[in-house]
């Protein structure tokens, strides 16, 4: 198979792939992601000479150095506006909630935004696009090995920020004060240990009080 004929075939089965890729690592409008996809391929077919048999892998690295060079233009577009004057432009925060924060596993994301951007990319090519650590050096264009301890370290990272996390939630669970209803006080809840503050029934007298007879004598009641 002609170099030529690799690459169309690499381009046919796996554009969508890459698209996905490019996508979710960047915050942008349909028409950027297309822009640095087709710069993916153009620099794939300058480069189809170097394209491996399993190919996917090898244009994901490529990928990343055409987003890296993306978020490059991007921070001196946004020095540009600055210099101009145009602050709110350049203040602006494009950034939204996740949709994922309101879902069962969003503590995952909040853990993974803790990490480096380079631990982040490790763990999201081996989760996202399930890469193998073969295909995750090559992605990354280092050796097997490294990739490996590269991925290891990652992992021990993000399991320690999951663990801060939740001892987080453990203490502020704990120091949440309990509210006492103080203002109702039913005739159960008192107790017999001090004096009742009710005033008390006037007793009925035990010895026997005299009467007046018709006669003007006395007896007994």
């Amino acid at each position: 198979m002609s170099t030529d004929d690799a690459f169309a075939e690499a381009y046919r089965a796996h554009y969508w792939a890459v698209s996905r890729f490019v996508a979710r690592r960047l915050d942008g409008q349909a028409h950027e992601v297309e822009e640095v996809v087709a710069e993916v391929f153009s620099t794939a077919w300058r480069r189809r000479a170097e394209l491996p048999d399993a190919p996917l892998p090898w244009l994901y690295g490529v990928a990343r150095n055409c987003l890296a060079n993306t978020v490059r233009g991007r921070g001196r577009y946004r020095r540009l506006l600055h210099r101009l004057g145009h602050h709110e432009a350049a203040q602006r925060r494009q950034t939204v909630d996740s949709p994922d924060a309101e879902r069962p596993g969003s503590w995952v994301h909040e853990a993974l935004a803790r990490l480096s951007p380079a631990d982040q990319e490790v763990l999201r090519l081996t989760a996202w696009e399930e890469l193998t650590v073969g295909e995750l050096a090559v992605t990354l264009g280092c050796g097997q090995s490294a990739a490996a301890m590269r991925l290891h370290r990652a992992r021990g990272r993000l399991r320690t920020q999951i663990e801060r996390m939740r001892q987080k939630d453990t203490a502020r669970s704990m120091d949440t004060p309990r509210t006492k209803d103080t203002d109702r006080t039913t005739d159960t809840d008192r107790t017999t240990d001090g004096p009742d503050p009710r005033p008390a029934a006037t007793p009925l007298p035990l010895t026997p009080q005299p009467v007046p007879t018709r006669a003007g004598s006395r007896r007994h009641a």
